[in-house]
């Protein structure tokens, strides 16, 4: 998700002489300190008849989903503008719910692109792509580079599509002060959670790079572009731009912003997992690489019931909509790394992956790092 052009282009690095941190050369399979290896073999087979009778589509459950998320959005949208005439500020609050209701409808766009919506692939299709006018998204474009990211999620040698940008702290310490800026400025909190996803959103996917296009995917992004300036320019038509931008320019923000630290949150945390091609598994990739993200029930239905990111890594032919009777009706799914919003606010800071600790830590430990190996020149 939110990417910066050439934030981790690591073609001026330079070595880097540390006392007390192991510089490790790039390869496929590191030779780094291991944490105690996982005991995975013998769960692959149970876990995959634990997930299969939760890969059902519902179409009740869908049409339901529908309808309670783009009616009350579409609806919320139109009260935003009656209530400009009022006054900005009781715009600006509705902005609130009626991004609750865009977070939905991105999920629903979510599982269509996993064909789990909806039993039928070319409906999936058609309400992925009207979801993704509304998201600003080009749904099949989009879709690829999601399905990228669960293919690799976790993977090492795999980053760099659908997911946020993460160097390993060798990585790090290779670059050159310039790339070392450039990835701290892109890792800030205030691009990730402030400018950065909304730009990507609103700037970024309009014009994404065009290698490995298919040409369903170049009809996608352009029927999305020309969808939504036939919107935008229909709308400053009929209410003025200056009312077509304060209702949807703070719903905007706020669902970029709100969608991103969801997305963050559920892979970038302290105990979370990564691994070289080699040593990867995809059971441990969902289960210890995705966190249980404990919400509030009202905040877990709008946020589509995404925060049991761990099962939905698991399977991601799982639709939302079961997701909370999968997490239910098995203990096993309870023994992850669970997260709340309170306990989850601490890794906004954390930016780099420890090979040797096992663990994402921030830039004040690799400072210290610095500070230690200066002195003791």
């Amino acid at each position: 998700m939110c990417r910066l052009p050439s934030a981790c282009d690591f073609s001026e690095t330079r070595p880097f002489q540390a006392q007390e941190y192991t510089i490790i050369q790039k390869s496929a399979t590191p030779s780094v300190p291991q944490a105690e290896p996982i005991k995975k073999k013998k769960l692959r087979p149970a876990w995959i008849s634990t997930v299969a009778p939760y890969q059902v589509p519902d179409r009740f459950k869908a049409w339901v989903q529908v309808i309670n998320s783009f009616v009350p959005y579409l609806a919320l949208w139109g009260l935003m503008v009656w209530t400009t005439q009022i006054h900005w500020a009781l715009t600006l609050l509705l902005a609130f719910p009626a991004m609750g209701f865009l977070m939905r409808i991105f999920i629903i766009q979510h599982d269509c692109g996993h064909g789990s919506f909806f039993k039928n692939n070319r409906l999936n299709s058609v309400v992925g792509t009207i979801a993704g006018i509304l998201t600003l998204t080009p749904y099949h474009l989009w879709r690829k580079s999601h399905a990228i990211h669960h293919a690799g999620s976790s993977n090492l040698n795999k980053r760099g599509t659908g997911d946020i940008n993460t160097l390993t702290v060798q990585e790090y310490l290779s670059l050159s002060r310039w790339q070392r800026l450039k990835y701290r400025l892109y890792r800030s909190r205030f691009v990730l959670f402030v400018v950065g996803s909304p730009f990507m959103f609103a700037i970024l996917q309009r014009f994404p790079p065009k290698r490995h296009m298919t040409p369903n995917e170049r009809k996608s992004l352009i029927g999305t572009n020309l969808a939504l300036a036939g919107i935008a320019g229909l709308g400053i038509w009929l209410l003025g731009w200056k009312t077509f931008l304060l209702v949807q320019v703070p719903i905007t923000f706020l669902a970029a912003n709100t969608g991103t630290w969801m997305f963050y949150v559920q892979h970038q945390y302290d105990d979370t997992y990564w691994a070289w091609r080699d040593d990867w598994d995809y059971y441990t990739a969902a289960i210890k690489g995705s966190s249980y993200y404990k919400l509030p029930r009202v905040l877990q239905w709008f946020s589509g019931n995404i925060g049991f990111h761990h099962i939905h890594h698991l399977s991601a032919l799982i639709p939302n909509y079961h997701l909370p009777r999968a997490f239910k009706e098995n203990p096993e799914f309870h023994k992850v790394t669970t997260l709340t919003i309170r306990s989850s606010l601490h890794t906004a800071k954390l930016a780099l992956w420890d090979e040797q600790k096992q663990k994402m830590v921030d830039f004040d430990y690799v400072n210290a790092l610095l500070r230690r190996q200066t002195a003791g020149a």
